[in-house]
């Protein structure tokens, strides 16, 4: 019996699963004059679109506070870095995907390279990484439209709170249903990532209307002599800050993966040739967003800049209709996270299923299996986003470990065990730098935030 990685006249559709060709008649073929069918293919645009929406996320709402710990100069420069990286490290996958046999998917690459057990570990690094940053989703959208209450016990009041009052219905248990039943559940039942692509291209026009608003709030304090130019070196004045330079890698490194839909993406894509420059589009799109976020950003709170940007949009900012375009700024990346939520959460539930079932039928075929792990993964990321205490602690932990791992170690190794003879010198040494600097920045970053922590437990 075939497993569902091997060939067997199906289509691959997703990171590691496939459907059959009943499937496909039924949903997604086109008639031909001569009875011939083939399946519905993913423009270029819209492919650009949707790999985008899997870069940008809830990190965009980290890299400003990044600014504030690299300094404004350091933290361009390692952005423009990570994209490099990011774009090296994707074209050795593609590159091995299409030297192995039938191999349509990262866990297939892993496997073609190290076996059923990298595979393996490819998806539980899948599994930790999406529920990380799903987590981080569902805490930002609870703040912004419940309300939060910090530590010392002050209440900020989310967007309904503050124009409704406290209602039962604001509550924050009552949104996540409301967003569960309304947003995530209708987006989640879609069986292919391109039917995305309309939401892809809302979340990505709703992410480029924070970044006007807050590049012309920063431009006008600027202009009235509000507000001064941010540093451009970081502020070392200590072992302990120098350590806490490393702090700021594992966030980047978060912000750029998007490994685990590429596949995806290129197995429906129209002209399956041009998802190197969809990659290129897409990295280069997310890169120049990311540059602007972070400077307007940092340019407008300098170091009172939280580590949830989004978090100083609760205050008066000193400008005419304050109020109003805190709401819409909240508001819009509120939605924009809603609708990247189903692209990050398709590829998780593949690898899962994958992960515990490998020997049961596609997951697209069978509805019970497909429901109830749906639901099961939803309820692990609601009670995740309930004791996780913020953005930058999820960010730390799977950019330190997972998201390191997907993005560049993983892809790394596999160019170092070249199991098809292609990787040139040149690739090979990349790859062990690749692997150094990984493994290096992680492993300090991590040290750094639990020296920080045992020094915070200690302290009278």
């Amino acid at each position: 019996m075939k497993s569902r990685g091997e060939p067997n006249y199906r289509i691959p559709i997703d990171g590691s699963s496939s459907i059959s060709p009943l499937l496909l008649h039924e949903e997604q073929e086109l008639q031909f004059g001569d009875g011939g069918h083939t399946r519905i293919r993913a423009s270029f645009t819209g492919s650009v679109f949707t790999l985008s929406t899997t870069i940008i996320g809830a990190g965009i709402m980290a890299l400003p506070a990044t600014m504030k710990i690299l300094g404004l100069g350091l933290g361009i420069a390692l952005i423009v870095l990570v994209a490099v990286l990011t774009e090296r490290s994707l074209e050795m996958l593609l590159r091995y995907s299409k030297a192995g046999k039938e191999v349509k998917s990262y866990g297939g690459v892993m496997k073609d390279a190290f076996g059923n057990g990298g595979r393996t570990l490819l998806q539980i690094c899948v599994l930790l990484n999406n529920v990380g940053v799903l987590v981080v989703y569902m805490i930002i959208i609870g703040d912004v439209l419940s309300g939060t209450t910090s530590a010392n016990g002050i209440h900020k009041r989310g967007v309904l709170e503050e124009w409704f009052g406290s209602q039962w219905w604001n509550g924050r248990t009552a949104v996540f249903l409301v967003m569960t039943f309304a947003v995530f559940s209708p987006l989640a039942c879609l069986k292919h990532i391109d039917s995305l692509k309309f939401s892809s291209a809302v979340a990505v026009a709703l992410a480029v209307v924070f970044l006007v608003i807050t590049a012309g709030i920063a431009a006008f304090k600027l202009i009235n002599g509000t507000v001064s130019m941010p540093r451009l070196l970081p502020n070392v004045t200590s072992i302990t800050s120098f350590w806490n330079l490393f702090t700021a890698v594992p966030v980047l490194v978060t912000a750029f993966i998007c490994h685990f839909n590429v596949h995806t993406i290129e197995n429906e894509l129209e002209d399956p040739t041009k998802i190197r420059k969809v990659v290129q589009a897409s990295l280069a799109l997310c890169s120049s967003v990311y540059i602007m976020i972070s400077f307007f950003g940092f340019l407008l709170f300098g170091d009172s800049t939280l580590d949830d940007v989004l978090a100083n949009f609760n205050t008066d900012l000193g400008i005419p209709y304050s109020s109003v375009l805190n709401d819409v700024i909240r508001v819009s990346y509120a939605l924009h996270l809603m609708l990247v939520f189903p692209v990050l959460f398709y590829p998780l539930r593949s690898n899962i299923d994958e992960l515990l079932f490998p020997s049961a039928r596609d997951l697209a075929l069978d509805t019970r299996r497909f429901i109830l792990l749906t639901i099961a993964l939803i309820c692990m990321i609601f009670l995740g986003a309930d004791f996780v205490p913020s953005i930058w602690d999820a960010f730390q932990f799977t950019g330190a470990t997972s998201a390191v791992c997907l993005g560049f170690i993983f892809p790394a190794a596999i160019a170092l065990r070249d199991p098809h003879a292609i990787a040139t010198k040149k690739e090979k040494i990349l790859s062990i730098f690749m692997i150094f600097l990984a493994v290096l920045s992680c492993s300090v970053a991590i040290y750094s935030d639990a020296y920080a922590l045992l020094r915070k437990k200690l302290s009278p």
